[in-house]
């Protein structure tokens, strides 16, 4: 079963770890909504699926996006089909169903008895109502989030709190360590795409752990929900002139104003900590903002969007059994897009696909020239880039830059951990989309490292 499971149709949906990097552009440009749209996500994969089961292939197949109508031909739907039931027996019920937004997809699971196995019927839908993935794999039960081991309850607590820029209001939660004060604090900056206030990806929470690691340590935290999480296509008020400013960066620095308000918080020692898009984005946040004291990068990026899809793509065919014609399609279309959005002729009012999600030609534009490290040389705060060796999102390449750029000096730390994925995490071989499916948390040397960090720092050079 696992060979088929592990088929072509399990590549028409874009991992996980692609979808991160490629959700940056959070915000797709509004398009006129199609007849299924009118559909909610979990009535619209009961009908996909109930069309599967009935053979109607030409009806869903009629729905599929521009990524999925490349990557599974007419046709392969039904064959897959085929050849699951020889393996896993017909289709009995549906005993089970979860939503959740991954970037510009909304996801629903379905869980799926069959004769012989459970499995995982997982749909994705397009903002504008379109099939964008369709999976079959092996049902896991839910795993819920625990504290990690080095998280202490009883040395902190937490309050909500809410960032607010304009009439943007974005939930969060304030973890304050028990005690007179003041503290030092940090805000942390999500990676790419509409992410909640705990960074969750799967089972896993990763600004959770930071937040309880930290403050166990004496450190406070302020974490909040992504604007694009919140409010999704209609983040911006003009989502055709959407900028990484509107995604990002505002949110950021209301938020650090937000906390150099607060009781017991040393407003003198306040520092910015982004992870992966955050991390890319943490030097042009700090840039003019003199309430920041520090930023720590978190596997942060340190070249453009476009290309890092084209490398993560071809990672992903080094993978044993990753080599496809349907990768090797959307390697094809990664590049065209690349050259697309490198193209001199690129206008604020075009559009780009990249991979089924479109985005105004002016997100890019504000992003041109934009050099991370070179932005960073200009800062005089402290800055720590951490970086994680496992890590297939975010490479060495970009950890080098960072180095190069960074190593003379002198309030400039930069570390990397073998071990670890892109969520920080302990793992071992090659790095796969399949671990942020299992639960872990942030390795305790890194919560270590920062906390140490930043007790040593926080005066500007």
């Amino acid at each position: 079963m696992k060979g088929i499971l592990s088929m072509k149709i399990a590549q028409s949906l874009l991992t996980v770890a692609v979808l991160q990097i490629l959700a940056a552009i959070a915000l797709v440009i509004p398009v006129q909504a199609q007849q299924n749209q009118q559909l909610a996500p979990e009535a619209h994969a009961r009908q996909v699926l109930d069309q599967i089961v009935t053979g109607k292939f030409d009806a869903i197949e009629a729905q599929y996006d521009s990524a999925m109508k490349s990557a599974l031909p007419a046709g392969k739907l039904s064959d897959f089909w085929q050849q699951l039931n020889s393996q896993v027996g017909s289709f009995k019920q549906v005993t089970d169903v979860s939503q959740k937004a991954i970037q510009n997809y909304q996801v629903v699971i379905l869980v799926c008895d069959f004769q012989q196995a459970t499995l995982d019927t997982i749909i994705s839908f397009t903002s504008d109502g379109h099939v964008g993935g369709i999976r079959f794999v092996p049902h896991k039960p839910k795993a819920e989030w625990a504290a990690p081991a080095y998280a202490k309850p009883d040395s902190f607590h937490e309050q909500p709190i809410t960032v607010t820029l304009g009439h943007w209001e974005l939930p969060g939660t304030l973890t304050v360590p028990v005690g007179d004060g003041p503290f030092p604090a940090v805000v942390l900056v999500h990676g790419s795409g509409p992410q909640d206030q705990d960074e969750t990806i799967g089972p896993n929470e990763t600004f959770k752990d930071l937040a309880w690691g930290l403050a166990s340590k004496g450190i406070a935290v302020l974490r909040y929900t992504k604007r694009t999480k919140k409010y999704g296509g209609k983040a911006s008020d003009d989502p055709t002139g959407l900028t990484v400013n509107d995604e990002v960066i505002n949110d950021a620095r209301a938020a650090v104003e937000l906390l150099s308000k607060q009781p017991k918080i040393n407003s003198k020692r306040i520092f910015v900590l982004g992870h992966s898009w955050g991390g890319y984005l943490a030097p042009r946040i700090a840039t003019g903002d003199s309430q920041i004291v520090g930023i720590i990068i978190l596997a942060g990026s340190a070249r453009p969007l476009e290309k890092m899809i084209v490398e993560q793509l071809q990672y992903f065919a080094t993978l044993p059994g990753g080599s496809s014609e349907q990768l090797q399609k959307k390697l094809a279309a990664a590049e065209e897009s690349e050259k697309q959005i490198e193209d001199p002729n690129l206008k604020s009012g075009d559009t780009v696909d990249l991979l089924g999600a479109k985005a105004p030609g002016g997100y890019f534009l504000d992003l041109r020239g934009y050099d991370p490290p070179a932005v960073a040389t200009k800062l005089t705060i402290p800055i720590f880039v951490l970086q994680a060796g496992r890590d297939y999102q975010v490479r060495d390449a970009d950890y080098d830059a960072w180095k190069k750029a960074l190593s003379e000096k002198p309030w400039v730390e930069v570390k990397r951990y073998d071990d670890l994925n892109h969520l920080f995490e302990t793992g071992k071989g090659m790095a796969t989309p399949s671990e942020y499916d299992n639960p872990g948390h942030v390795a305790e040397p890194v919560i270590a490292d920062i906390a140490a960090w930043i007790v040593a720092n926080g005066k500007t050079k």
